[in-house]
C-alpha cells in the first residue's frame, strides 16, 4: 500500500496529470531488503524539463533514474531499471544495501491519472494497475499490492487526516506539527491566540463557537480526532460526536482521572461501551509529557503507531 505525497504541489501523480509537457512515471515496483521508500513509491520525471518530483531514494539514484526516464520517453516504451543489490549498475550503490527495481511508464495516460488524483481527493482508496509491457494503466476499486511477470499493481490510500480540537499551546502545537509534517488537517478551537498559530504554519482553521461537534465533520477510517482542553466541559459533546465517526483514532488531553470522569459523562450521555473502548487517554507514547512540543510529538506518534494496525496496513 501507499499514500500520495502530502499536497498537490510534491505530488507526481498530480504533476504528471496536469503537465504541459510529456513526462514519465516512474515506480517502484520490487525491494530487495532495506529501502527509503516502499514498493509503490512514485516519482515523475520531466526530461525536457530536467525536473523531478517526489524521490524514490535518499537521493543516490535519482539523477540516474532521470537519463533512464529519456531514454524511455525516446522510445515510447516502458522499462525497468535494477538498482543496488543484483544490479549491473555496480557504480550506483544504495547506501541501505539493499535492491530496487523501478518501472519507468513514459506518457502515462493523463485521464486516468486524472481520475486517481480525483479519487484521493474524494478520499476513496483504490488500486492501480500498471501492465509491464504496454504501460497501460486501469484503475480499481480492490486489490493489494502485487507484482507479477506481466503486471504490476499498487494499493494507493488517502492521506491520514488529523481533527485538532482544543485551547492554548498544546493544541496549537500539536495542530503545527501535523502541518509541518504535511499531513491534511484542520483545527478548531475557540480561542483566537491558538487559531493563529495553526494559521501562521498553513493549518486550516475554524472558529469552534461552543462545546459542539458540527454535523458537516465527517472523519473516515483514515482520520484521527485529537482533543487538547484544560477545560474538560468541552469535551463530552465533542466527543460524542467523534464516537458516531468512522474515526480510526480518538484521544483527550488529560490523567487518568480525567479519562474516568470523561468516561462516566459519555456513559450518562448514552455512548455504548464499544465506542467507550475505542477512547485513547491519557494520550501519547511519553508518560506525562510536561511541555506542549513534546506531548505534540508524543501524540503524534501514538496516531501513526495506531494507524500502522489498521487492516489496509496491518
Amino acid at each position: 500500500m501507499t499514500f500520495f505525497s502530502h499536497g498537490p504541489k510534491d505530488d507526481p501523480v498530480t504533476a504528471l496529470a496536469g503537465a504541459a509537457n510529456d513526462g514519465v512515471l516512474a515506480v517502484i515496483i520490487r525491494v530487495d531488503g532495506p529501502s527509503y521508500r516502499p514498493v509503490g513509491a512514485f516519482m515523475a520525471v520531466f526530461p525536457g524539463e530536467k525536473r523531478r518530483v517526489g524521490t524514490l531514494s535518499s537521493g543516490c539514484i535519482e539523477n540516474d533514474i532521470a537519463l533512464h526516464a529519456g531514454e524511455a520517453l525516446k522510445t515510447g516504451s516502458p522499462r525497468t531499471v535494477l538498482y543496488g543489490r543484483g544490479s549491473p549498475y555496480i557504480d550506483i550503490q544504495l547506501p541501505c544495501g539493499g535492491g530496487l527495481e523501478i518501472l519507468l511508464i513514459p506518457r502515462p495516460d493523463r485521464e486516468t491519472l486524472a481520475i486517481l488524483c480525483a479519487k484521493h481527493a474524494a478520499r476513496n482508496a483504490c488500486t492501480l494497475g500498471i501492465d509491464l509491457k504496454t504501460g497501460i494503466l486501469a484503475i480499481s476499486a480492490q486489490g493489494e499490492t502485487a507484482l507479477t511477470a506481466t503486471r504490476f499493481q499498487v494499493r494507493i490510500l488517502p492521506d491520514l487526516f488529523f481533527y485538532t480540537f482544543g485551547k492554548g499551546p498544546e493544541a496549537g502545537a500539536f495542530a503545527t506539527l501535523v502541518a509541518s509534517a504535511g499531513y491534511p488537517s484542520l483545527l478548531l478551537s475557540p480561542d483566537e491566540e491558538t487559531l493563529e498559530q495553526g494559521r501562521a504554519t498553513g493549518c486550516p482553521v475554524r472558529h469552534l463557537k461552543g462545546a459542539e461537534w458540527s454535523l458537516d465533520l465527517k472523519p473516515d477510517e483514515w482520520s484521527a480526532v485529537v482533543l487538547f482542553f484544560h477545560d474538560h466541559e468541552w469535551e463530552p459533546p465533542v466527543l460524542q460526536g467523534a464516537l458516531a465517526s468512522q474515526a480510526f483514532y480518538i484521544g483527550a488531553q488529560g490523567s487518568q482521572r480525567a479519562r474516568d470522569l470523561r468516561l462516566t459523562e459519555l456513559a450518562k450521555m448514552g455512548v455504548g461501551q464499544a465506542d467507550l473502548n475505542r477512547l485513547y487517554g491519557p494520550i501519547g507514547l511519553v508518560p506525562s509529557a510536561r511541555d506542549a512540543r513534546t506531548l505534540a510529538v508524543s501524540v503524534l506518534a501514538e496516531v501513526l503507531k495506531v494507524a500502522q494496525t489498521l487492516p489496509e496496513l496491518a
